[in-house]
């Protein structure tokens, strides 16, 4: 008789044990050193969080083209490798588990961070609804151009050389952003992608690129390590779609077939309401999924329980709960409050707000 399963219970994901089923979830912090590369705090940062059965990095581009924020790393080049072969060292040592969030902004962007100077890439020349970080402020983001069917299959490899390079920095796996109004999200919502070729006008279409994605990163490094995050119905960065439902449940699907190890699924509003499209059934994505079941958005230590012991999560990410509280866990275990965030320095800046969070140790002492 099988006992019913436990938010603190190990987990087996893929090729790897986690020690519990609590994942740090990609967090932005703007914090990255020179050239992108991530930096001593970084180190610091997320060794100090290494007690979450797994942690997902912030995104992280994979390559020029796909920055939108300001000090946001990167890992396309050898020294970024470097920045986060520290990271893992750091997260290793203490036992952690980690994949590193592969992200392309697409539209979402502005020119100051695009090489000279060029308009942000998108699968249609339409502007993001969103502001984005440079220059130290928020600020409008730029027009987009949209991609030529020629230059679709290396933005495809970039995500796979940045699989290959995840590898090398000691990472056990990666996530693919596809949530969150960011590119492979921009293509398959149809208030952003305005396509006529095989890369728009009806969801299989829509698909396709993300399909490639995903089918490159695992040809590179295997399905066991690789996993995906996606959004059905987050109107973050002006995304939106006339179906969510039909669309997701056609992701979904190709997903099964692809089988990356995890599917990571923000339900709701990134952020914000879970409720923003009252009834969304996200169960019934669940139920075309076989792999591992990620959920995220507004859990609390009882939600979080529940999702596990009923079979309708294998993980749950937390988000403000690490930005502010290193000991995560170890708060969810005994039901402890988690330290107030800093919203002051939530972006940018240095160790203030960042790495000088209190623990339920340094309260004790």
């Amino acid at each position: 008789m099988t006992s019913t399963p436990s938010l603190f219970d190990s987990y087996r994901l893929g090729d790897i044990t986690l020690s519990n089923r609590i994942v740090m979830a990609p967090l932005t912090r703007n914090r990255a050193a020179a050239g992108l590369v991530p930096s001593p705090l970084a180190v610091e940062y997320y060794g100090q969080r290494a007690t979450a059965g797994l942690i997902v990095t912030e995104a992280t581009q994979v390559s020029a083209t796909a920055q939108g924020y300001q000090d946001t790393p990167g890992i396309f080049t050898d020294a970024q490798v470097e920045g986060w072969k520290a990271v893992t060292d750091a997260v290793r040592a203490k036992g952690g588990r980690m994949f590193v969030q592969l992200w392309h902004v697409g539209r979402v962007s502005h020119r100051s961070l695009q090489p000279g100077g060029a308009a942000p890439l998108a699968p249609s020349a339409v502007r993001a609804d969103t502001k984005t970080y440079v220059n130290n402020s928020f600020q409008p983001t730029d027009e987009p151009r949209a991609l030529t069917l020629e230059e679709i299959p290396g933005i495809v490899d970039d995500f796979r050389k940045a699989a290959a390079n995840a590898i090398r920095a000691g990472f056990d796996g990666v996530e693919i952003h596809g949530a969150n109004g960011y590119l492979i999200d921009q293509f398959l919502r149809d208030g952003a992608n305005k396509r006529t070729d095989a890369y728009g006008g009806s969801i299989e279409n829509r698909v396709r690129f993300m399909k490639e994605v995903v089918e490159a990163v695992i040809a590179e490094i295997g399905a066991s390590r690789t996993g995906i995050r996606i959004s059905p119905v987050t109107p973050a960065n002006g995304i939106s779609d006339s179906d969510p439902a039909a669309l997701f449940a056609h992701v979904v699907d190709v997903l099964e077939k692809l089988g990356p190890v995890y599917v990571h699924m923000i339900e709701g509003a990134t952020g914000g309401s879970r409720d923003i499209v009252p009834g969304f059934d996200f169960e019934a994505l669940h139920k075309r999924y076989s792999g591992t079941w990620m959920v995220n958005n507004g859990y609390d230590k009882t939600m979080a329980e529940e999702a596990v012991a009923s079979g309708r999560a294998d993980l749950v990410a937390f988000g403000k709960a690490f930005i502010s509280s290193p000991d995560a866990v170890e708060r969810l275990r005994r039901g402890v409050a988690f330290n107030e965030v800093d919203k002051d320095h939530l972006y940018g800046g240095g160790a203030t707000g960042y790495t000088d969070y209190p623990t339920l140790e340094d309260v004790d002492a």
